[in-house]
């Protein structure tokens, strides 16, 4: 048994001693079945209003495994460092959150799966009205938006590098590198993972593809490795978009293509 798998064990038991939750569901890989030894352990707990009042997320999380560290990240998240770099999240909600489930754009994972506590019934409802798997881009307008807004990222990488601003570029091409994945994945009709493109990106998409994106990655903080890097970028979502508009039989903007050659020297 993994080390997850037993705080998991542990995460449920302390779900159904706490009087003061109404629900808890757990999601992410182990919920999808596709945990190892590297994933992380994650749930949502909601409790009664007077229970979130009074519970201290530290406290609860310690009750799991001895607690290295808590913090709350930037979306508000808990997250518990566990012995041995055990991450785990624990979003600390209240019941009326439960209807906010059902916004959800996917729940990635069987509902069986994810319930771990449903006192009122009410989870499992919102749960049943999420569907399983994201909406995945389906027509020309969602494809072509993808590619601009990959073109978007791209252009700021290339302007604030050029301008010495390597570390604001690397960030921009951290976004545009994201993008690609996207435009990457449906291209080759492989758009599993879809909210996390990055995600067993190595698995689900071809070598060519992986061996395309691959240079698009900058190896060092330099303003010369970040131009051949944009180059790569663009080489690779060049190729997307054209596939793109090929197969939905719509034009690309020749243009501004000619502009990001010529900027990239790829003309």
């Amino acid at each position: 048994m993994l080390a997850q798998e037993r705080l998991i064990t542990r995460v449920r038991d302390a779900c159904h001693a706490d009087p003061r939750l109404e629900a808890a569901l757990m999601y992410g890989s182990f919920a999808q079945g596709e945990g190892d030894t590297h994933s992380d352990i994650e749930f949502w707990l909601f409790f009664t209003p007077e229970g979130r009042a009074e519970v201290d997320p530290a406290a609860w999380c310690a009750q799991v495994a001895p607690l290295r560290h808590l913090v709350v990240n930037e979306f508000g998240t808990h997250v518990a460092f566990f012995p041995d770099l055990l991450r785990g999240e624990f979003h600390f909600a209240t019941g009326a959150d439960i209807a906010q489930v059902r916004a959800w754009p996917a729940r990635g994972a069987p509902v069986e799966r994810m319930l771990v506590l449903d006192r009122g019934g009410r989870l499992g409802e919102a749960l049943a009205a999420v569907p399983e798997q994201p909406a995945v881009v389906s027509d020309a307008g969602e494809a072509l938006a993808l590619c601009g807004r990959m073109a978007n990222w791209l252009v700021l990488a290339h302007h604030v590098n050029e301008r010495g601003e390597v570390l604001r570029a690397l960030d921009a091409l951290a976004h545009a590198h994201r993008h690609l994945l996207w435009l990457a994945r449906l291209a080759e009709n492989r758009t599993g993972h879809w909210l996390t493109p990055s995600r067993a990106a190595e698995a689900d998409l071809p070598a060519h593809a992986l061996a395309a994106l691959a240079p698009a990655v900058a190896t060092a903080a330099t303003r010369e490795e970040v131009r051949r890097a944009v180059q790569a970028a663009w080489r690779c979502g060049r190729d997307c978009w054209q596939r793109l508009a090929g197969r939905y039989d719509t034009p690309v903007p020749q243009a501004l293509f000619d502009d990001l050659d010529h900027a990239t020297g790829l003309r």
